[in-house]
C-alpha cells in the first residue's frame, strides 16, 4: 500500500511539474514581428507573447497620430495650429507639458514652437525662403516655448501665430506608447523602434540583450555612405539619436543643417555630428537628442551632468575633420566590451 502512495506520489508531482512547466512556456509564446508606415515614417516592433497584437499595436499608434502628427492635417495639433481648436487631448497635454519640462531644463534649447523657423528654412512642410535677417527676426517674434500655455485643457498663445511642432518628440511618446501596451498584455521581451528611436524590455530572441546601432557620420555630410559607429547593448531603457547629417542642403556652396536654433533662429553651425541619448523614456530621450544638438558639445555635457537619468554619446568632428567620440559614464559600453 506504501508503495502505491509513494508511486501515485511521484506520478503527481511529474505531472504537477510538466503542468508549471507548460504555463511557463505558454506564458512567453514567440516572438512576432509588427511593420508598417506612422507619423510620416516607419516602425517595427518585435515582442514576445502568446497571440499577435498587431492590430492593437496599429490602434495605438494612431492614436498618436491622430492626436499629435503635423502629417495628418485632422489631427488636434494640426487644428490647433490652424486655429480650428484651442482644446486638448490626453495625448497633446501630455506632451505639452513634458517639452515644457524639457525646454526649461535646456535653456530653451528644445522648443516646440520653432516650426515657422525650421518651415522657412526649407525642412518643414514649405519649401526655403529667400532668409534674411530681417525675416528672421519677424519671425523670432512669434517663437518661444513661453509664449504659449495650457490652462483648463485649452491653449492660450501669446500671438496667434505661434505653432506647436512635436516632431522632435513625437516619435519617442509614440515608441513610448507602444511598449506601455506591450507591458500592459504583460509582454516583457520587445523592442520598438519608430523612425530610429528606439525602446527595449527584456531580452532579444536569442535570450541577450538587444544590440542596437549608432551610426557613424562624416564631416563630409554628402558622402552618402553610413556605417555603424558602434554596437550597444540596450535593455529596459530607451535610445534615441539626433544628428545633422541626417537632413541638410547647400546652397551658393553653404551647408545648412536641419537642426535650428530657437535662440538665433538660424541652422545650428558647431562640431557636433550626432547625438545619442539613453533615458528612462523615448520621448525624454528623442527631446533631449535634439537640444543638444542646438547647444553643441560643450553646453551639451554641462546640460548633462544635470541630468542624471540621462546618458549620451556624442560624435564630433574635430579641427581637421577626423571624428571623435564622447561618451558618459551613463551610456552602456559597447558590446563585447
Amino acid at each position: 500500500m506504501k508503495t502505491f502512495f509513494k508511486i501515485l506520489f511521484l506520478f503527481l508531482l511529474i505531472a504537477g511539474t510538466i503542468y508549471v512547466i507548460g504555463r511557463s512556456n505558454s506564458s512567453t509564446g514567440s516572438f512576432h514581428t509588427s511593420e508598417g508606415q506612422i507619423f510620416g515614417t516607419t516602425y517595427h516592433i518585435k515582442y514576445e507573447a502568446t497571440q499577435p497584437l498587431d492590430s492593437q499595436l496599429l490602434a495605438e499608434l494612431q492614436r498618436v497620430d491622430a492626436s499629435l502628427s503635423l502629417f495628418n492635417r485632422q489631427s488636434t495639433l494640426s487644428r490647433i495650429n490652424d486655429g480650428r481648436t484651442t482644446r486638448a487631448d490626453s495625448m497633446t497635454a501630455t506632451v505639452f507639458h513634458l517639452s515644457r519640462r524639457i525646454a526649461e531644463a535646456t535653456g530653451g534649447a528644445f522648443d516646440p514652437t520653432v516650426a515657422p523657423l525650421v518651415n522657412a528654412w526649407g525642412f518643414g512642410f514649405k519649401n526655403a525662403e529667400e532668409m534674411t535677417q530681417r525675416t528672421i527676426d519677424s519671425l523670432l517674434d512669434f517663437v518661444g516655448y513661453t509664449k504659449i500655455s495650457l490652462h483648463n485643457n485649452s491653449f492660450v498663445k501669446q500671438d496667434s501665430r505661434v505653432q506647436l511642432d512635436f516632431g522632435a518628440i513625437a516619435k519617442g511618446y509614440g515608441v513610448d506608447c507602444a511598449a506601455r501596451l506591450l507591458r500592459d498584455k504583460g509582454v516583457k521581451n520587445f523592442m520598438v523602434e519608430i523612425g530610429g528611436e528606439i525602446a527595449t524590455s527584456g531580452h532579444n530572441p536569442q535570450g541577450k540583450s538587444w544590440n542596437i546601432g549608432v551610426s557613424r557620420p562624416t564631416a563630409d555630410d554628402r558622402d552618402e555612405k553610413k556605417d555603424v559607429q558602434t554596437v550597444i547593448p540596450l535593455t529596459d531603457c530607451a535610445l534615441a539619436t539626433s544628428g545633422n547629417y541626417r537632413n541638410f542642403y547647400y546652397r551658393n556652396g553653404q551647408r545648412y543643417a536641419h537642426t535650428i536654433s530657437p535662440h538665433t533662429g538660424r541652422p545650428v553651425e558647431h562640431s557636433l555630428l550626432s547625438a545619442s541619448v539613453i533615458a528612462p523614456t523615448c520621448a525624454e530621450a528623442d527631446a533631449f537628442a535634439t537640444a543638444f544638438m542646438v547647444m553643441g558639445l560643450e553646453k551639451a555635457q554641462a546640460t548633462l551632468a544635470l541630468q542624471p537619468q540621462l546618458g549620451a554619446y556624442f560624435i564630433y568632428a574635430g579641427p581637421d575633420s577626423t571624428l571623435h567620440v564622447w561618451q558618459s559614464e551613463g551610456f552602456p559600453r559597447p558590446s563585447g566590451h
